[in-house]
């Protein structure tokens, strides 16, 4: 008799986590990844403009971190981060009206890194989390991996409605509000100061924390700063700011931090020791010194500058490029204009033919948490050129038919 054996078949592996499985990537990045393009004049894109990055002098303080401390450089750090980088950054706060010591900031990979380390230590799967409407996609993500339950708070051209946010809170019990007041992405608006007090009061008054994201807020390029809704009273213990030297530096830095009440950062701390121990020590070596030796703000405000003229070419020419009916921002900084165009158009569904134009915007849906509005569109107006500007404006109007 003649015996076969076959090898067992192998075992599936375990499947992913339930969130993981269930979020996507970004649906921007999916559908513009054609736009990178060298013929596609891409206002879809949220960066800045690399012909304006401060390469020699940023360059130079990495040599002389080499030169100088090489071991430290290239050593294990804190996870709290760089305490010259951390001294340095709270005095930015505290020349502008924001009381902040060193042992108040965390260091983080980037502020998104900072985003998800709250939602980390703040938020149970289950948890309501409320934002505005519409809201940075990114912040969506990281809410969605965290298992938050997400409810968006109405609001109109100066931001979220804190009579609105009000109800919201005493109905759902959410454990933050996500705001980006300054110069915001998507919309480019901004929040005024009497709007951030009643914010500041509703969340006093109602116990919740309030995620204050700041990545755009020093790209001002007319009108009067606002202060952080963290100064106002009623929100001193209860908001966490995040920063960036991304859109002010150079974002391939990944260089942000977190401003927090002691509790949530030292939990914050915790988390981020679970994801990376720490920041890396060259980058934060090389900003602490870029900012002892350099003037910042003096960069900061020819960047500003250069957008400026770049917003002013867009409006410029944003009207002849839009069907009429169409209506648009007019931001005082940052890097954005939001567009809604009339009612019957789908900037999804206009897209492509768009792109066929060698032009790209980023539609508005998905910056939505509730019911979107498909004639809504962002373009950012920082990356090109007033020329570039100009002819991708006629791209589009032919685009758009």
């Amino acid at each position: 008799m003649t015996v076969t054996s076959s090898a067992p078949a192998d075992a599936p592996t375990p499947p992913l986590a339930a969130r993981a499985a269930a979020i996507g990537g970004s649906p921007v990045r999916d559908m513009l990844a054609i736009t990178a393009r060298p013929e596609v004049i891409n206002f879809a894109g949220g960066l800045p403009a690399p012909e304006l990055f401060d390469v020699r002098n940023v360059a130079a303080t990495y040599q002389a971190v080499f030169d100088e401390t090489p071991a430290q450089a290239m050593q294990y750090s804190t996870t709290e981060g760089d305490p010259g980088l951390r001294t340095a950054l709270a005095g930015r706060y505290a020349d502008r009206g924001l009381a902040t010591g060193a042992d108040d900031l965390l260091v983080t990979t980037g502020s998104q890194q900072g985003l998800s380390l709250l939602a980390t230590a703040l938020v149970e799967p289950g948890d309501t989390v409320l934002v505005e409407d519409p809201c940075y996609l990114a912040a969506l993500q990281v809410f969605a991996f965290a298992g938050a339950r997400v409810v968006a708070v109405p609001g109109d051209d100066d931001g979220a409605d804190p009579d609105a946010l009000d109800a919201l809170v005493a109905e759902h019990r959410p454990k933050l509000f996500y705001t980006v007041p300054t110069f915001q992405n998507p919309t480019g608006r901004t929040m005024p100061g009497d709007r951030r007090a009643a914010v500041a009061a509703v969340a006093a008054r109602r116990g919740v924390w309030i995620v204050e994201d700041d990545p755009y807020g020093e790209l001002r390029f007319e009108g009067v700063r606002v202060p952080w809704i963290a100064s106002y009273a009623g929100a001193e213990d209860r908001t966490a700011v995040l920063g960036s030297f991304s859109k002010v530096m150079a974002p391939g830095l990944r260089l942000g931090w977190l401003r927090a009440p002691a509790a949530l950062r030292r939990a914050c701390a915790i988390a981020k020791q679970a994801a990376d121990l720490h920041t890396p020590t060259v980058n934060q070596l090389a900003a602490a010194r870029y900012l002892a030796e350099y003037d910042l703000d003096a960069h900061v405000a020819r960047v500003a500058g250069v957008y400026g003229e770049r917003r002013d070419a867009m409006l410029a020419g944003i009207g002849d490029a839009l069907p009429a009916g169409s209506s648009w921002s007019r931001p005082e900084g940052g890097m954005f204009l939001w567009v809604r165009l009339p009612s019957g158009y789908d900037a999804t569904a206009s897209l492509p033919g768009v792109v066929a134009h060698n032009v790209a915007y980023v539609p508005g849906a998905p910056f939505y948490v509730g019911a979107p509005d498909p004639a809504s569109l962002r373009l950012c107006f920082v990356t090109q050129t007033p020329d570039e500007i100009g002819e991708g404006l006629r791209r589009l109007r032919l685009g758009l038919g």
